[in-house]
């Protein structure tokens, strides 16, 4: 039962965000700054230039005359703040003051940008526009974020969900920001396809590019090359059933073994999650390129001339099977353990071997898991930029197509488009693949009943090749980040193996003088930008996805299944994708943040986000919703039930979305490749700028210093959350009393 506040009673929360509008609009710049984060426009000509003039000023000085229609909805909520929410006037007033506030806000930010009337049809309408405008600043955010808080207290008074002000505020702020930032640049994308170089739209222009011989051609079969549409599937496909068996033989060894080291194989796990997509790449560059250890010993012992078999499809499968099986594992782990010991306690005990079991029920059963697995392996395939950049050579792949249409000389942003298009498609048909795969069959092992069982090991004709494949392959592992410290520390690999730490001091030295440190090492403003980027980024994720998990799980509302797709597409959409289409989207007003930091932090809040709701469902899903309902029934509102009795319950919820938005954000190189600029130069691109210029020992050492400070974040993280125990019987870790 949820308390019943007085109508009469001051609303607080609407006060907020009249005031908040009226800053904005008043007070603070209107349009966007170069630098966003800091204020030298206070002593910079403001409130009067231009550039820094708040809204008011600027209708006041006769310009941006089409802001006039905003004050009126600013103003109009002030007199209802008398009324009571229960008069009709009260919900009508705020929802059309936010409606028509927020609707005039974005209808005059589309039709008018840096050349005046961004469409024919207004300039044909109302003539030519002698003035124009640039992105929203401060200004402009806050007073769109006011009117759409304003129209939801609205739509709350009118009794939407139960009157529930922080739920409908929720929904609301979720739905035009997964808009903004995921539809939006997507529906972008989409139309870029379709543009010529007059700038008019023609299907015959996407049709072209689209059925290019080169994206679709089928040369192979006749010993030529195939299209980079089929090279990317072929390569993708490989990908996901390789790392889904590697991802099995791993979890089955350390649940369903005897296995010893069990503790260091899960450790084998967390490394690749927390390095850099390309730097596995550089490894098998030192041990199998022309210069590697392993090339020039097979090529002494054998006297054959070294190949450059690595560069190619042997050796993005090879570095993308190493960086994305420890996915699979983390995937399949839970699944092999959540299914139901009892269940195959009950075919053991009608006389099924352990073959038989294994066979017709665990495995059926673990069925989800493989899906799941195969699906982020081919997606990851798809997004991957770093590897088949370093190892490429002749294999082209989509990745790779789109960045170089966008950043080489052709500079043909329709024809990437195209290429994110296809790579869309190949990801959204794999969700629905797997979707029909799975079906709708019930996987469900574990009840609300109690389960001692344990599981049994597995049978002797499966354990041997299992554990001979995960000792060959954890071996094969270990000597690649070997590799990756050695060659950090050695002058000129396949050179001049002598160590030294002169990478490490190019990269990172740093002076101490009177002034205070000199950070004087060559990679350390890419190293602070990345880890302020990193530390704005994630906990924003952390929220957003938090908030959008309690919606999902606690409230039920109509759309609630759209809503939950579109919070959920971002993880469907490759890293390249999203780099082109924010470019495509936010390189011009109303929202003009490309070359900014901001892009960077929205890029990885929107990407990294469904990784928070899921974290969020999985743990809100265990928590009785009685615990809200006795909040409720103790007269706190939903905000308050939120914040003291959810939120603590969160805490390792909490802490994985952190960690794992924060490491994301630190090796991503698929979209921010694309949205780097000088000022904000990330970790990943200026390692790979090393990489271009061959400059193998700095990427290296840069690259081991990340995953140091990876691995630190996460031992951290693990020594905040700890373990959680659970009250199924464990074998040989209790004592029979």
């Amino acid at each position: 039962m949820r308390q019943v506040t007085s109508d009469k009673a001051t609303n607080p929360v609407l006060i907020f965000w009249i005031i908040a509008g009226l800053a904005g609009f008043f007070i603070l710049p209107w349009y966007g700054i170069e630098d966003f984060f800091r204020f030298e426009w206070l002593v910079d000509g403001y409130p009067f230039d231009s550039d820094y003039a708040p809204g008011i000023f600027l209708i006041g000085q006769g310009e941006k005359l089409w802001l006039a229609p905003l004050i009126a909805p600013l103003l109009a909520p002030i007199a209802v703040l008398k009324k009571s929410k229960s008069d009709p006037i009260y919900a009508q007033v705020l929802i059309l003051a936010g409606a028509f506030g927020f609707g005039w806000l974005v209808l005059q930010g589309f039709s008018i940008g840096i050349r005046g009337w961004n469409f024919g049809w207004a300039t044909a309408l109302f003539g030519e526009l002698d003035d124009r405008q640039y992105g929203m600043g401060y200004g402009a955010l806050i007073s769109a974020a006011a009117f759409l808080f304003i129209f939801t207290q609205g739509l709350a008074a009118r009794g939407a969900i139960n009157g529930d002000v922080f739920v409908v505020s929720s929904i609301g702020g979720v739905v035009v920001i997964v808009t903004a930032f995921v539809f939006f640049p997507i529906a972008k994308m989409l139309t870029a396809a379709f543009i010529t170089q007059d700038g008019g739209y023609s299907v015959a222009v996407f049709f072209s590019k689209f059925f290019d011989d080169r994206l679709w051609g089928l040369s192979c079969l006749t010993g030529g090359r195939c299209g980079v549409a089929w090279n990317s599937l072929f390569l993708a496909v490989c990908v996901g059933l390789i790392t889904t068996i590697l991802g099995l033989v791993f979890a089955l060894v350390v649940t369903r073994s005897g296995f010893r080291f069990k503790r260091g194989l899960r450790a084998l796990t967390v490394l690749p999650i927390i390095t850099p997509p390309f730097v596995i790449g550089l490894a098998l560059i030192l041990l199998f390129g022309l210069s590697g250890t392993v090339t020039v010993w097979v090529s002494d012992l054998l006297g054959v001339q070294p190949t450059r078999w690595l560069y190619g499809l042997p050796g993005i499968l090879i570095a993308q099977t190493l960086a994305f099986t420890p996915i699979a594992f983390l995937v399949l782990i839970g699944v092999v353990e959540g299914v139901s010991p009892s269940m195959e306690e009950a075919a053991q005990t009608l006389r099924a071997t352990k073959w038989q079991v294994f066979k017709t029920v665990s495995l059926p059963l673990m069925r989800p898991g493989l899906a799941n697995a195969f699906l982020l392996g081919f997606i990851e395939s798809m997004a991957d930029f770093g590897n088949p950049l370093v190892l490429g050579g002749n294999y082209d792949v989509l990745s790779t197509e789109i960045f170089f249409a966008i950043v080489g000389a052709q500079y043909d942003q329709g024809q990437a488009a195209v290429l994110a298009m296809v790579l869309l498609f190949f990801t959204l048909g794999a969700f629905y693949a797997q979707r029909r795969w799975l079906g709708k069959k019930s996987y469900t092992t574990v009840s609300g009943k109690g389960d001692s069982g344990v599981h049994p090991h597995m049978p002797t004709a499966l354990s041997l090749p299992v554990l001979a494949i995960a000792m060959i392959w954890a071996a094969f592992t270990i000597v690649v980040y070997l590799m990756i410290f050695y060659g950090s520390v050695v002058e000129l690999w396949g050179v001049n193996n002598t160590l030294t730490l002169k990478h490490y001091g190019t990269a990172f030295s740093l002076r101490i003088e009177e002034e205070g440190i000199r950070w004087t090492g060559a990679a350390w403003d890419s190293f602070w930008t990345t880890l302020k980027i990193a530390g704005i980024a994630a906990p924003l994720t952390a929220v957003v996805g938090l908030i959008t998990a309690y919606l999902l799980t606690r409230q039920t509302f109509a759309g609630k299944n759209a809503f939950e797709f579109g919070t959920m597409l971002s993880f469907a959409i490759p890293g390249t994708v999203i780099g082109v289409s924010y470019i495509l989207a936010f390189n011009v007003p109303p929202i003009e943040i490309t070359g900014t930091g901001i892009i960077l932090v929205v890029s990885f809040i929107f990407r990294n986000m469904p990784v928070g709701v899921r974290a969020g469902i999985a743990s809100m899903s265990q928590l009785d919703k009685s615990l809200d309902e006795s909040s409720l029934t103790l007269g706190a509102n939903s905000w308050q039930t939120f914040r003291r009795v959810i939120l603590p319950l969160l805490r390792p919820a909490i802490l994985a979305a952190l960690v794992y938005s924060f490491v994301r954000a630190m090796t991503a190189i698929s979209a921010v490749i694309f949205l780097v600029s000088a000022e904000y130069n990330m970790a990943t691109s200026y390692i790979i700028g090393r990489v271009e210029n061959n400059d193998y020992g700095l990427a290296i050492a840069y690259s081991t210093t990340l995953i140091f400070v990876m691995l630190c974040v996460v031992l951290a993280m693990q020594l905040i959350v700890g373990r959680t125990k659970i009250g199924r019987r464990m074998t040989q870790s209790r004592t029979n009393v």
